[in-house]
């Protein structure tokens, strides 16, 4: 049996790489388990030999310490792999298989599943609706950024591709199945973009780069992306996006004068569609951007929004934030102006995106060339042992997405 070795959360701004156990059918004790999953049986799952497991802004969030995840925590919720050993209950999945992992962990069985809600899966978590790899309070699954990994409920979770080369060709695209992709995706398809959208993603990060490029492929006129790193920003332009630095003051004026509206009028339309692409830790506009105001995208967005437009909210929200700017911050209560959504028949949706929905179709769109999420993304393979240095780079705002590459297939197929 190999070794395993795997990126650990140590406390806040501390990952390293630690040596855990090699993936067993059976979810034992240790650190973020929920107590009534241990010695839950994975007769139904295989263990993965990691190709590729990216770092994730919501990954960033528990390293900052910005949530309750407890020291010892395995991260890692977004994965490719090749499947290496299958539990006995496995019927359709074989060894070989390169598959894509949804970061939800879904049972295929229960009411959601079935309903296609596969991010609020009612049997994995006993803490709550929905679950996740190697994240804190989703019921304490082993994370991904390792060596190998059990994924349970295989035959329903894995996606596998069509051809073995043909996906290892293209690995750096198909990684970004298991999240930013469909995450970016549906953030989109929440807001209604379609033909000739017009849309506004703030955050450019690597789910709102995904967001841009996804407004692209469903048709979007105009897709602008606002933040207030300039390095990110450049990577939204070299795709053919419009980009506002929310630094320079409120992004409503900005994003008018984009469009051609020089003055407000009552009714008038700015965007038909937007996307939250940036979650709890967003900070102000104009003097206030280097201030913590977790409600402020989510405010301006209703500004920048035509009545009876839509808007995704894609990033994330937590319950619990011990470095919350206010008590109510604290435990996920936010100030928003929730009478002007109202006012203007906004449509909200929210949540963790149901990968299933939409990986094979954008794994169709990778494999027939029609979108290239890597290049868009600025997708950058390190080894498993610079993962440390990953996460203070882009921690730093970084405008890449780093891909964890642990056994080194992923830099042979870059190279």
């Amino acid at each position: 049996m190999p070794g395993n070795r795997a990126v650990v959360y140590e406390g806040p701004g501390r990952v390293a790489v630690h040596e855990i156990d090699y993936p067993t059918y059976e979810l034992k004790d240790g650190p973020g388990v929920n107590k009534a999953n241990i010695g839950r049986q994975a007769r139904h799952g295989v263990v993965l030999k990691t190709i590729a497991s990216n770092i994730c802004g919501s990954d960033q969030h528990m390293v900052r310490g910005r949530t309750t995840a407890p020291e010892g925590l395995v991260l890692g919720h977004e994965i490719t792999g090749e499947v290496v050993e299958a539990g006995p209950d496995v019927e359709f999945v074989k060894v070989g298989d390169v598959c894509s992992v949804p970061f939800n962990i879904a049972c295929g069985r229960c009411r959601n599943c079935k309903e296609g809600k596969t991010g609020i899966c009612l049997n994995v978590n006993p803490d709550r609706p929905g679950s996740a790899y190697g994240y804190v309070d989703m019921g304490g699954w082993i994370g991904g950024q390792a060596e190998y990994v059990l994924v349970p409920y295989a035959d329903w979770n894995l996606l596998r591709f069509p051809d073995r080369d043909q996906a290892l060709e293209k690995i750096l695209d198909l990684t970004m199945l298991s999240d930013i992709f469909p995450t970016g995706y549906h953030g989109c398809v929440s807001a209604g973009v379609t033909t000739g959208s017009t849309v506004y993603v703030a955050g450019a990060g690597p789910v709102g780069l995904a967001a841009a490029t996804s407004a692209h492929l469903l048709g979007a006129a105009v897709v602008i992306v606002g933040d207030l790193n300039e390095e990110r920003l450049a990577q939204a332009r070299s795709f053919g996006c419009e980009t506002i630095n929310v630094a320079d003051g409120d992004p409503t004026d900005q994003v008018r004068q984009l469009l051609g509206h020089d003055a407000p009028a009552i009714g008038e339309p700015l965007v038909d569609a937007a996307v939250d692409a940036v979650g709890f830790e967003a900070r102000g506009h104009g003097q206030n951007a280097q201030t913590e105001m977790p409600a402020t995208v989510l405010n301006s967005l209703m500004t920048i929004t035509r009545a009876g437009g839509a808007i995704g909210v894609p990033g994330l929200y937590v319950t619990d934030d011990p470095g919350g700017v206010d008590e109510a911050a604290k435990e996920g209560s936010l100030s928003l102006r929730l009478g002007l959504g109202w006012a203007k028949s906004h449509s909200f949706v929210t949540g963790q995106c149901p990968v299933m929905r939409y990986n094979r179709n954008l794994m169709m769109a990778i494999l027939h060339d029609k979108v290239q999420i890597a290049k868009n993304v600025n997708a950058t393979p390190i080894s498993l042992d610079q993962a440390p240095q990953g996460y203070q780079e882009f921690d730093k705002g970084a405008a890449r997405k780093y891909v964890l590459d642990p056994h080194g297939v992923v830099g042979k197929r870059a190279a």
